[in-house]
């Protein structure tokens, strides 16, 4: 049995451990409250603009803008995976890379080819260290994201969509549903579909255009992009920043477990020691 001063050094040591994770937990809950005001603030306008796009890509086109043409086969497909820069924040960033492997494994399986846009520090290693095609990635977002360091990345993949290196483009990323529930999500981007509308799908659309079809779509379409993006950006912020409240609060609790049974060990450990104490004197007495 260890030695009463080696049980106290690591009651110390654990309590300290405490002290920091009690401090991540505060920062984190501080953080979250603002970046879920960032996250329900861009939902409205990704959701407006993504209602949209899906009404011009079945709309009579004056038009035909790449972004809303399906190719008839699938050869390549770009993927743009958003994690955090930073650990510490449960199983985040692990839910978000096990979709994205599942859904590489399954485009592999059809020979499909996979590019990767890594929008954050975990998921750019990550894909590094499974040898992925990475051509763009964007990492030390900070806490506040900001969409013009974004758009560099974002843009080698629209580029590739539009000279027609890859046939799709999809984003993964993990949505926000409440402080203790963020789930991994997986969609496409580009090409628009229609079918991510709900109960339009049957209406036929048709828009007059100034000063130019072309100008205008050129525009709402690259606003529709960079939109999604940013919103799958501040939806995974807010996910770490709960994820990370939530898994500094268990760390919390764990620590004083641990610190209450090295405390009950450090007792007995002392009893004994003063039983053993006790033996002997009164052993030496009766020898006496």
């Amino acid at each position: 049995m260890a030695g009463g001063k080696e049980i106290r050094n690591k009651i110390k040591s654990v309590q300290n451990t405490q002290k920091i994770t009690r401090a991540m937990e505060m920062v984190a809950a501080s953080k979250m409250r603002r970046a879920q005001d960032r996250m329900r603030a861009a939902r409205p306008y990704g959701e407006k603009i993504r209602t949209v796009a899906a009404n011009l890509s079945q709309a009579t086109k004056d038009y035909m803008h790449p972004f809303l043409v399906t190719r008839p086969t699938v050869k390549r497909v770009g993927v743009i995976v958003v994690t955090s820069d930073k650990g510490l924040c449960g199983g985040l960033n692990t839910n978000v890379l096990r979709l994205l492997t599942q859904r590489m494994k399954a485009w592999q399986g059809q020979n499909v080819d996979v590019d990767v846009c890594a929008i954050g520090g975990k998921g750019f290693g990550f894909m590094q260290r499974i040898g992925a095609s990475v051509v763009s990635n964007a990492t030390h977002l900070g806490d506040t994201p900001h969409l013009d360091q974004l758009i560099g990345p974002v843009k080698v993949m629209l580029d590739a969509f539009i000279e027609g290196k890859i046939d799709e483009l999809h984003v993964v990323y993990t949505k926000f549903i409440n402080t203790m529930r963020q789930e991994p999500v997986a969609e496409q981007l580009l090409p628009v579909k229609a079918e991510t509308l709900k109960n339009e799908q049957s209406h036929n659309w048709e828009y007059l255009y100034e000063p130019d079809a072309r100008i205008v779509i050129d525009e709402l379409l690259l606003r529709y992009v960079e939109a999604l993006v940013y919103q799958a950006v501040a939806e995974n912020m807010a996910s770490e920043q709960s994820a990370r409240m939530v898994a500094m609060k268990a760390a919390s609790d764990n620590a004083g477990t641990v610190i209450d049974e090295l405390k009950l060990v450090y007792n007995k450990t002392r009893q004994a020691a003063i039983t053993k104490e006790l033996s002997e004197i009164v052993a030496g007495a009766a020898a006496v």
